[in-house]
């Protein structure tokens, strides 16, 4: 009603008392040329991101405008009235008369390009295309019909029919071709005209013709003749502004966001270059916030590095760069404005790409190269958030540097991307993409908030306060930076484990969580615990997700209160019935869940455990035939004083990675203890109780704090001299005093020496538990190398993919285990006794 109120004067009519029957009709043309035709089917809508409707309702509004010498005018639209408002109903091939009329005011400007902005604008703010109009003129409440009845009413009416050549084209195969025949009366001859003016438009043949059809008792043909040729001026000086290279757009274009004009006009990219806008997803705002909040920290910022052999650096980059094409949200950077915060896509970006030559530099150069490359960062509001830099090491040896935000994706999305790039380098196409990642965000803005609301304040009613696991440790440590300590629960214990999870019915992750509530509650004192655990945050009901690229991930906290009377069996489902319990609300801001615990807002906890099932090394093993990884080296960096990652394969990794202000390094080694103890307690007959799993007493003491600078042989050497016939090990009935296992150890170097051993040589060590094992790998570090392990009862593919991508030069062994190892053929042997 809004739009139609107004005082209207009525438009111009030569004989204002003169009849408006069918039999009055007469008809006008409007025409454009072939020529112009095609520019305002194929070309002009791309200027201002329009519909070809909107450039012929511009032209109309200016010209009845400025022949009423009125600011608007009202129009009546008639449209075919089969929306999409309903999914479950699809009227395409419904036989039936829906045709919907409705009245729109449109207001042109002075200038070409705001007036058919203008007007979009004004078209696109009528609700469902005006279907609902004639639903409430006409079907809805008396009194309400009445008002309509009662507001100025629209005596022009417009209808585009479409394109029909493609429909009476003999050349393709067309059945029908319209006939220049006479059809006759259609309507009854005293029956009233259907407006003062109707204009139904059409293309035929390749060109656009409108007619216009008016009384001959009301209008003079020469009035109205007139009228079509203002007409096809004023559509023509659109059509050549819009093809001229001008570009705009309008807040209707981006829908998910809420942005005016002056909004849109104020953004620091071109108009041409944005694709779309939409929010962010709360966990991509809780990186913004935290990146720009502290910009030189390296928080958020990934980085992967990997050798690779057998590289075509061209074909390599031209698949980086198409993965970038095909993906929105790798071409999206991040501006925030006063009220909110944006994300932009870009059309076009050109993947930053650096190739240098580093033959004959040292492994430390690289490391160098990688670490300033990272401390380098990114503006987050310039696109793309992602480079890459192939490093020549050899003839045929490059070494990669990937850099990103991980403000951009997730671990399982790198993954995909890191697959995608690989079948784009073989020559093999992907398949195509479900979705993109503004249905996700779409998503998010359809969400229950009210109902996630009251599931999160019923789980935070069990949490006293905050769980602060850096205050347990009251660490004198005042280093800068991140530290990391990666804690490997050997092949035997993970079977272990993920026995006993088969067992209880849970998931591995679940044991992970439930061992690590338990350490927060000993070592804070705190009846009820916290910590933030990362989900997936994959929408089920959205199409192709699994397939998407993007920040799906989130942050929650996981709540609970560990009883000491509790079985293990128990407390492991109660922690899986969490984890199943937060599913449904899984994409709640974590900012949300800290204003309802009604702290504040402050954080609930200050350590986070990611469990990752997508390990970026599974990816890399599908590379095709002539490639070949090894060495990969992934790091990333939270906001968080901790976080835990654990990557689950043959072998339990959880790395943790501390806030050097906040923890030490002997503090760490004790805590990653005490987990691990933990958790390979819960393997204990289910029926014991949590009160019954104790610590080690010994790592409760006081820990030695070691010169950092002091490698672990040079230690060993240190203790020989101090107390040289001190037991060193002990295994079965065997033992070595430090001075024997020094002995041995130095005499096993002296033969790795001869055999090249060095620095930066990598050394295979596969042994049987004992102290040939120990002596083996002190051995390996005398002799200045890197030693790599290889668990023996490893399956044959995974020692081999492991001798592989470690690109070992010597494997040390036991002569009993040979018939056991797949043994590349460039590998050489040195037996360990």
């Amino acid at each position: 009603m809004q739009a139609l109120q107004g005082a209207d004067q009525p438009l111009p009519r030569d004989k204002p008392e003169g009849t408006m029957r069918n039999r009055d009709a007469a008809h006008a043309s409007s025409w454009l040329s072939r020529d112009l035709t095609h520019k305002l089917l194929k070309v002009a809508p791309a200027a201002y991101r329009t519909h070809v409707n909107d450039l012929l309702l511009t032209a109309l509004a200016q010209v009845l405008c400025e022949w009423s010498q009125q600011p608007s005018v009202l129009i009546q639209l008639e449209g075919h009235g089969r929306e999409d408002l309903f999914d479950e109903t699809d009227l395409s091939r419904t036989v039936g008369w829906f045709s919907s009329l409705f009245p729109v005011r449109l207001t042109p400007q002075i200038a070409p390009g705001a007036s058919l902005c203008g007007i979009k604008e004004q078209l696109r703010a009528v609700p469902d295309k005006g279907i609902g109009y004639g639903v409430l003129r006409y079907m809805g409440e008396a009194s309400f019909a009445q008002q309509l009845a009662a507001l100025p009413q629209a005596r022009v009416t417009f209808n585009y029919l479409g394109q029909f050549d493609g429909s009476f084209n003999e050349h393709q195969g067309a059945l029908f071709v319209p006939s220049a025949d006479s059809t006759g009366t259609a309507l009854c001859e005293d029956g009233p005209l259907g407006n003062w003016l109707s204009l139904n438009g059409q293309v035929f043949d390749g060109q656009l013709q409108l007619d216009w059809s008016f009384s001959r008792e009301v209008y003079h043909a020469s009035t109205i003749d007139t009228l079509a040729r203002r007409y096809e001026q004023a559509l023509t000086t659109l059509i050549e502004h819009c093809t001229a290279g001008h570009q705009g757009v309008t807040p209707s274009d981006f829908p998910l966001v809420r942005l005016t004009q002056a909004q849109l006009d104020g953004l620091p990219i071109a108009a041409g270059q944005i694709e779309d806008i939409y929010p962010l997803s709360p966990m991509q705002q809780g990186m913004l916030f935290h990146s720009l909040f502290d910009e030189g920290a390296g928080n958020y910022i990934n980085q992967l590095r990997v050798n690779i052999g057998g590289l075509d650096v061209p074909r390599f980059r031209s698949a980086w760069q198409a993965a970038v094409d095909h993906h929105d949200v790798l071409r999206s950077c991040f501006v925030s404005q006063r009220e909110q915060s944006l994300q932009v896509v870009q059309r076009q970006v050109t993947l930053p790409f650096v190739e240098l030559d580093a033959r004959g530099q040292l492994e430390s150069w690289l490391d160098d190269w990688a670490q300033a490359d990272r401390q380098q960062g990114f503006d987050l509001a310039q696109g793309p958030l992602l480079r890459l830099a192939v490093l020549r090491t050899a003839a045929d040896a490059w070494h990669l540097v990937y850099t990103s935000h991980h403000i951009l994706m997730d671990g399982w999305s790198s993954s995909r991307l890191l697959g995608e790039v690989l079948q784009r380098y073989s020559g093999q196409m992907p398949a195509k993409q479900a979705g993109r990642y503004r249905d996700y965000i779409q998503w998010l803005q359809h969400q229950d908030a009210a109902l996630s609301e009251r599931f999160w304040t019923a789980q935070l009613a069990e949490l006293d306060e905050p769980t602060r696991l850096l205050q347990a440790f009251k660490s004198s440590a005042q280093e800068g930076g991140y530290g990391a300590y990666i804690q490997l629960i050997d092949a035997d214990g993970t079977r272990r484990l993920n026995a006993f999870a088969r067992e209880q019915r849970v998931t591995l992750n679940t044991l992970l969580q439930s061992a690590w509530l338990l350490l927060l509650q000993r070592y804070t004192g705190q009846s009820s615990v916290t910590f933030g655990a990362t989900v997936a945050g994959r929408p089920a009901e959205l199409p192709g997700v699994e397939e998407q690229l993007g920040l799906f991930i989130n942050t929650l906290p996981v709540i609970a209160s560990p009883r000491a009377e509790q079985t293990v069996a128990d407390w492991v489902q109660q922690v899986q019935a969490k984890n199943l319990a937060l599913r449904e609300h899984e994409h709640t801001p974590l900012y949300d869940i800290q204003r309802w615990a009604r702290n504040s807002g402050e954080a609930l906890f200050d350590n986070i455990l990611v469990f990752e099932n997508y390990p970026v090394s599974e990816a890399l093993q599908r590379a095709p035939d002539g490639l070949v990884f090894s060495d990969l080296r992934n790091q990333e960096q939270a906001h968080y004083p901790l976080t835990l990652v654990v990557e689950a394969t043959e072998v339990l990794s959880v790395r943790f990675s501390y806030d050097r202000q906040h923890f030490s390094a002997e503090g760490i080694l004790q805590l990653a203890a005490h987990f691990d103890h933990l958790l390979q307690s819960l393997c204990a007959p289910a029926t014991t109780r949590l009160g019954e799993l104790a610590l080690p007493t010994v790592w409760t003491q006081s820990v030695q704090r070691y010169p950092s600078e002091h490698c672990a042989h040079q230690r060993i050497e240190a203790q020989v001299e101090r107390n040289p016939q001190a037991i060193a090990l002990s295994f079965g009935d065997q033992q070595l005093s430090y001075q024997q296992l020094n002995q041995r150890a130095n005499q096993l170097a002296h033969k790795l020496r001869e055999q090249g051993v060095g620095p930066e040589v990598r050394v295979g060590l596969a042994a049987e538990r004992g102290l040939e094992m120990i002596v083996g790998l002190l051995a390996i570090l005398k002799a200045g190398g890197a030693y790599v392990p290889l668990d023996p009862d490893y399956p044959q593919d995974r020692l081999s993919f492991l001798m592989h991508d470690s690109g070992i030069e010597l494997l040390l062994t036991q002569a009993s285990l040979l018939g056991k190892l797949p043994i590349p053929e460039q590998v050489q042997m040195l037996d360990l006794a």
